[in-house]
């Protein structure tokens, strides 16, 4: 009966600890959540930040209007047609758009008259150096999306050990499952802040690149139909012409009168 007597009286402290602990455990704020956190949601932090400052960049560098500003082809080809034999104008007209889409009609511009086969060249090259322009910064995404759960992981591990250290090392430590529980707590905070981080920037990786897909195969479209309308098709070579058959019959007379 007095064994009874005591653990009820001691039933109100051991609630009012209980309810201080959870009190602690409760997170009030942002800053809370990262404190609680541990030192690893430092790089974590500092990966959002990057990738909000990649996407931010990327998407205003990849509006339409300044990948393929409007009216572009058409004022180029007026610049053409106005004077067809000066490749200098139009050339100059795209170095004043200074956009990708011109710096690649600048790179064809500059071999008009000779080949198709050259002119196609130039123009596939400048346009692998546009593509790479625009996906500039894409790689610090790809590598933030795959690191921040590991670092998340890591930092859960490393909350895991302290807890059940912390267990291992108290006296009191035996029957009080909230000991462990709270280490646990706080440990998975930085998995959660990982995937955090991760998901969305892995959905704005992708939907970037999507963009930059889409833009590349509009710049290809253009330059395919510049191609057509401007560069002259090469002329047909027959199986043989008068001056070989000419050549041919020198060359069998000689070796007859030798």
């Amino acid at each position: 009966m007095n064994e009874l007597i005591c653990i009820l009286a001691q039933a109100p402290g051991a609630a009012a600890g209980l309810g201080e602990s959870a009190a602690s455990l409760e997170v009030q704020s942002v800053w809370d959540f990262v404190r609680k956190g541990g030192l690893m949601m430092i790089p974590i932090g500092l990966c959002s930040v990057v990738a909000l400052t990649v996407i931010v960049e990327r998407l205003i560098s990849l509006r339409q209007n300044k990948v393929m500003p409007r009216g572009f082809v058409e004022g180029l080809k007026e610049v053409l047609n106005a004077k067809p034999g000066d490749k200098q104008a139009a050339i100059d007209y795209c170095r004043e758009s200074g956009s990708p889409v011109a710096n690649v009609f600048a790179a064809g511009i500059k071999k008009l008259g000779h080949s198709t086969e050259i002119v196609e060249r130039r123009i596939q090259e400048a346009g692998e150096r546009e593509a790479l322009k625009l996906r500039k910064f894409l790689r610090a995404l790809s590598v933030i999306a795959s690191v921040t759960p590991l670092m998340g992981l890591l930092g859960t591990i490393f909350g895991m050990i302290k807890a059940f250290q912390t267990v291992a090392t108290s006296a009191d430590a035996l029957g009080k499952t909230e000991l462990l529980a709270g280490g646990i707590y706080e440990a998975m905070i930085t998995t959660a802040a990982g995937l955090l981080v991760a998901i969305p920037v892995l959905i704005c990786f992708h939907v970037i690149s999507a963009k930059i897909d889409r833009l590349v195969m509009d710049i290809d479209r253009l330059t395919v139909d510049f191609i057509e309308e401007f560069v002259e098709p090469e002329p047909e070579s027959g199986p043989s012409a008068p001056a070989a058959k000419g050549d041919g019959e020198l060359a069998v007379s000689s070796v007859e009168s030798a």
